[in-house]
C-alpha cells in the first residue's frame, strides 16, 4: 500500500500508541472478558480478520481513540444532546476528517475498505458521533470527486481538519425515498442561484458550516437536479428546531430552510443536471459507511454481553452456562462475522470501481443493518432488565443503530436497488 501524507500520519500515530504501551481496547470494552483466551480471541479478533498490517494499525489507532475519547462520554453526549466538535477535531488530527479523500489537497488518501474498518472501530465508542463523521467524510469526497480546483483548494483542507463541518441535504418533507421528486428550487439570476424550499432530517444542521444541497435547476425528474454548496451565514438560509430523536443525540438534526437564498454560481458542484448522480454516488459509499457503524455497535454489544452473561448467576451458575444462551451467542457471532464480510466486500468493490457496486452496497446496508440491529436487540434481551437501564450502554447502541435501517435509503428501497441490478443486468 502506498501511503499518502495523511496515511503516514495514521501509521506513525498508531506506532506511537504501541510504543507507549497504551492498551488497544477492542470495541471500547471496559473490562476484559471473563472467558477463555481462545473464546475471547474468536470474538475480539474478529474485526481484524483478513486485514493487512497497515490496516491493523489504522484499526488499532481508531480503537484506541474510541476507547479513550468516545466511549467514556457517549452516554453523557446522548443525555445532554452534546455535539462534540472538539473531540471530532481531535479525530481529524489523526486523519479521520477526510479518510478516503485523496491527499492532493489534504485528504488522508486511504481506501473505502480502510474507511469501513476505521468507522467500525470508532462506532464502538459512540455510534452517533461516528455516524456524523461518516457524513462529513462523504461530503469531503464529493468535493474531491466532482469539484473544480478552486473548490478543492477552498474546502478539502478545512474539511480534513474539521475546521469546517459539512452536511448533506437531500431529503425533503415531501420526498424521502422518492428523492428524484425533490422540490427545492435554484433559479439562476445573473451570477447567482436563488434557492427556495426546505430540507428535512439534516444531520448537523444549524451547527455545521457547509451544506451540500440537492436542488432543482431544471425540469422534473432526476436530470433536473443539481448540487449547490451553501455556506452558513448566507442570507436566506435558516434552520428549524433541533429534532427530539430516539437516538443519534450527539448530533443535531434540523430542517434546512431556503427563502430567496442567493448563492454564487461558482458554488455549483459539478455540472447543472448532475446533482442526482452526485447524490446517488455519495449514498453508495454512505451505505457502506453506515453499515460499518452498525458493525461497531454489534461488536461492542456482543463483547459486553459475553462479559455480562459470564458474570451474572442464576440458579447457582453463570447464565452463559445454559446451552440456550451459548447457542444464541453463537448465532450472534456468526451473523456479525457474515455482516462484516459483506460490508468489506462492498467497500472493496467500490475501491475496484466494480460496476455492480451500487447493488453490492445496497446488499451490505440491507443485510448488515438488519442483522446488527438483531444482534444488539438480542444482547439487550440477554442482559434482562439491566439492558433496559440507561446505566448500561446496550440500550444506547440499540437506539442509535435503529435509524440505520431507515437513512441512506430505507432497507425496503435497498431491496428495490438490489432487484433492479439483478433484473436489468
Amino acid at each position: 500500500m502506498a501511503f499518502a501524507a495523511g496515511g503516514a500520519l495514521l501509521r506513525v500515530a498508531a506506532r506511537s500508541v504501541a510504543r507507549r504501551g497504551v492498551p488497544v481496547v477492542g470495541a471500547a470494552r471496559s473490562a476484559r472478558l471473563h472467558t477463555s483466551p481462545q473464546a475471547a480471541s474468536l470474538i475480539t479478533d474478529g474485526p481484524a480478520f483478513g486485514l493487512t498490517d497497515d490496516q491493523r494499525e489504522f484499526q488499532q489507532l481508531a480503537q484506541d481513540f474510541a476507547a479513550n475519547e468516545l466511549a467514556p462520554h457517549m452516554q453523557e453526549w446522548d443525555a445532554a444532546a452534546v455535539f462534540p466538535v472538539e473531540t471530532m477535531r481531535e479525530a481529524a488530527k489523526l486523519g479521520f476528517g477526510a479518510i478516503y479523500t485523496s491527499d492532493t489537497h489534504g485528504g488522508t488518501g486511504l481506501s473505502r475498505l480502510d474507511a469501513a474498518i476505521i468507522f467500525e472501530a470508532l462506532s464502538a465508542g459512540c455510534v452517533s458521533t461516528t455516524a456524523y463523521l461518516t457524513i462529513h467524510n462523504m461530503c469531503s469526497w464529493l468535493v474531491d470527486e466532482f469539484g473544480n480546483d478552486t473548490q478543492k483548494e477552498t474546502f478539502i483542507p478545512k474539511f480534513a481538519a474539521m475546521d469546517l463541518l459539512a452536511s448533506y441535504c437531500l431529503t425533503e418533507p415531501g420526498s424521502g425515498s422518492d428523492a428524484a421528486a425533490l422540490r427545492t428550487t435554484a433559479t439562476k439570476d445573473g451570477d447567482h442561484y436563488v434557492l427556495n424550499g426546505s430540507k428535512a432530517f439534516i444531520s448537523g444542521a444549524g451547527d455545521t458550516d457547509v451544506y451540500f444541497v440537492m436542488c432543482r435547476t431544471g425540469g422534473p425528474g432526476p436530470k433536473g437536479i443539481s448540487c449547490i454548496v451553501v455556506e452558513k451565514g448566507t442570507p436566506g438560509l435558516s434552520f428549524g428546531a433541533n429534532e427530539n430523536k430516539l437516538g443519534w443525540n450527539s448530533q443535531p438534526t434540523r430542517a434546512v430552510i431556503f427563502e430567496d437564498c442567493r448563492v454564487p454560481v461558482e458554488n455549483l458542484l459539478g455540472q447543472e443536471g448532475q446533482g442526482f448522480n452526485i447524490a446517488m454516488k455519495g449514498l453508495n459509499g454512505g451505505r457502506v459507511n453506515i453499515a460499518s457503524c452498525s458493525l461497531g455497535a454489534a461488536q461492542a454489544a456482543l463483547e459486553q454481553t459475553i462479559e455480562y452473561t459470564s458474570a451474572r448467576e442464576q440458579f447457582g451458575k453463570p447464565i452463559v452456562a445454559n446451552q440456550a444462551v451459548q447457542y444464541k451467542l453463537a448465532e450472534m457471532a456468526t451473523d456479525l462475522h457474515a455482516s462484516r464480510l459483506i460490508v468489506r466486500a462492498a467497500a472493496t468493490a467500490m475501491d475496484n470501481k466494480d460496476p455492480n457496486s451500487p447493488g453490492l452496497c445496497a446488499m451490505a446496508k440491507l443485510s448488515a443493518t438488519d442483522k446488527c440491529f438483531d444482534i444488539v436487540n438480542d444482547a439487550l434481551q440477554l442482559h434482562g432488565g439491566y439492558g433496559y437501564l440507561k446505566d448500561y450502554k446496550i440500550q444506547q447502541y440499540l437506539r442509535d443503530i435503529r435509524v440505520h435501517q431507515i437513512l441512506e435509503g430505507t432497507n425496503q428501497i435497498m431491496r428495490m436497488v438490489i432487484s433492479r441490478g439483478m433484473l436489468q443486468g
